[in-house]
């Protein structure tokens, strides 16, 4: 079993996958839950960001898509189970022959069946080309970028597609991402050229910055991000509550996750302690939605 930097076990190998069967049935045995206990958050939010733009279809940007599963569950009011049971139940082994592409078929007969919210479009982002290209031929996002903004700036295509963006979201995949993406992904929504210097405020707080809702592992501290943030003239707000993202994979991993934390002045007593990952949310929310 190999882990990250931070301790964590490596799972890359099932974000790379033609299909989301192996991501699925790996997560399923570890009880990931965060999706969906999300779902309601953001819902709310787009609901609250939608006021903010009325007569407009919201263009949501979901970082660390992988296969599309917050798109879904916003768009196709699915759960968390039924994709585990699409994907890693009996119902995926009669599917036939297991096919990509009889797997395709049925997610997008899914997705004209629920006929998918119309007030959204979501539009992923991952460094994963198999998860991207499934998640958009199966119908559950609208646009993808494959690519590592972590590394470097968008082609101006890809500031194309970023520009206009209303909500940037996430569940997990920040700490590994950091502000230096986000702050590539404001500075091509709002059509700028450049990140704001120390003390300043981008566009003196212009029109058209997209709302943040961040769901981050209590291991990555979220401060350095909320700063880079408030260099935009955002301002964060911590929601109070704790969120399970998954179980650990084994005790090696628990042991070295509780180290992470120690380091960075966590406590985990009555939460990582007992076994599971947990996240926290946080809402940065641009001066003229104030």
């Amino acid at each position: 079993m190999d882990f990250d930097a931070t301790g964590k076990v490596s799972l890359e190998h099932v974000y790379n996958q033609p299909d989301p069967r192996a991501y699925f049935r790996t997560l399923r045995t570890l009880d990931y839950r965060l999706p969906q206990l999300a779902k309601p958050y953001f819902s709310k939010i787009i609901d609250e960001c939608q006021e903010t733009r009325p007569d407009q279809r919201l263009r949501v940007l979901d970082v660390g898509c992988s296969y599309g599963v917050n798109a879904a569950l916003l768009k196709f009011d699915v759960a968390m189970d039924d994709l585990y049971d699409r994907y890693a139940g009996e119902d995926s082994l009669a599917v036939d022959a297991n096919t990509r592409a009889a797997l395709v078929a049925r997610d997008r007969a899914l997705a004209t069946a629920r006929d998918g919210a119309t007030d959204i479009e979501v539009v992923g982002l991952d460094a994963s080309g198999p998860a991207l290209s499934y998640a958009l031929d199966a119908g559950f996002l609208d646009d993808a970028l494959h690519a590592d903004l972590e590394s470097r700036d968008p082609t101006e295509p890809e500031r194309a597609r970023l520009a206009g963006v209303d909500l940037v979201i996430s569940t997990g995949c920040l700490g590994y991402v950091t502000g230096r993406t986000l702050t590539r992904i404001v500075t091509a929504a709002t059509g700028g050229s450049a990140a704001p210097g120390p003390g300043e405020t981008a566009g003196g707080g212009r029109p058209g910055l997209p709302w943040m809702a961040h769901f981050t592992l209590r291991m990555f501290p979220f401060d350095p991000i909320a700063e880079t943030l408030a260099g935009f003239g955002y301002q964060t707000v911590a929601v109070d509550r704790m969120f399970e993202q998954r179980r650990f994979a084994s005790p090696q991993e628990r042991d070295q996750v509780l180290a992470t934390l120690a380091g960075v002045g966590v406590d985990p007593r009555g939460l990582e302690a007992d076994g599971w990952l947990y996240a926290q949310l946080f809402i940065s929310r641009p001066p003229e939605s104030r």
